[in-house]
C-alpha cells in the first residue's frame, strides 16, 4: 500500500476554508455526533459555558472568530491538495477548559488536545507527522514542553482523540503522572 505524501502546515486565517471544508466535510464521517464541536471545547471555561448546549453553528462562528484572531491555534494535514486531518496545539494559558487542571508551569507548556484524521488516511503516519509539526510550532513559540492527555482505555478512533499513547510514547513523550481517575499525562520537552 502507498503511503500518500502529507504535507503539514500550521492554521491562518487564509487556511480558514481549509478547516471548515474538514470539519464541514470528512473529519467527523464516522462520528457524527461530535461533528458540533469545530475544535472549541478546550477554549472554552467550562466554569462559564455549558458545552452540552453549545450548537454547530456557535462553535462554526467561534472557530471563524478565534482563527481569525490569531487566538486558536493548530495544524492541517493535506494529501494532495485536501485536508485531511487536523491536530489543535496551543499553549496551555489559551486552553480554558485545562484552567481546572492547574499546574504550576503553565506559561512553558504546550498543550496537543486533540486529533482528527480522516478514515481513509488512517494508518498512514499522519497522525505522527501532525504530532512533530505540533511540538516544532509549540517551540518556535518558545514554550519549553509538550503535554498531552491521551486515553489509555481508548476502543475507538472517536475515543482517542487526543492521540493514542504509543503515538506519544513512540515519540519520546514519558508519563509525566497519573491520575486517580487512570488519566494518563505525557510530556516531552522542546
Amino acid at each position: 500500500m502507498n503511503t500518500p505524501a502529507i504535507e503539514v502546515r500550521a492554521l491562518t486565517a487564509e487556511l480558514l476554508p481549509d478547516f471548515l471544508k474538514f470539519f464541514d466535510g470528512t473529519a467527523f464521517s464516522d462520528n457524527p455526533k461530535w461533528a458540533s464541536c469545530y475544535c472549541q471545547c478546550f477554549y472554552e471555561d467550562h466554569s462559564v459555558v455549558k458545552w452540552s448546549e453549545r450548537t454547530a453553528q456557535e462553535n462554526r462562528a467561534l472557530a471563524c472568530e478565534r482563527v481569525r484572531g490569531r487566538s486558536m491555534q493548530g495544524y492541517l494535514a493535506y494529501s494532495n491538495g485536501l485536508p485531511v486531518g487536523w491536530c489543535n496545539a496551543a499553549p496551555r494559558q489559551i486552553l480554558r477548559a485545562l484552567d481546572d487542571e492547574p499546574t504550576p508551569d503553565a506559561e512553558t507548556v504546550g498543550a496537543i488536545v486533540c486529533f482528527l484524521v480522516e478514515p481513509s488516511h488512517r494508518g498512514h503516519g499522519v497522525a505522527r507527522q501532525l504530532l512533530e509539526a505540533a511540538c516544532d510550532g509549540l517551540r518556535r513559540q518558545g514554550l519549553r514542553i509538550a503535554e498531552a492527555n491521551p486515553r489509555t482505555a481508548a476502543g475507538s478512533a472517536a475515543e482517542n482523540h487526543f492521540g493514542p499513547l504509543s503515538l506519544y510514547l513512540s515519540a519520546g513523550f514519558v508519563v509525566h503522572r497519573e491520575d486517580d481517575d487512570g488519566s494518563v499525562y505525557v510530556r516531552r520537552g522542546l
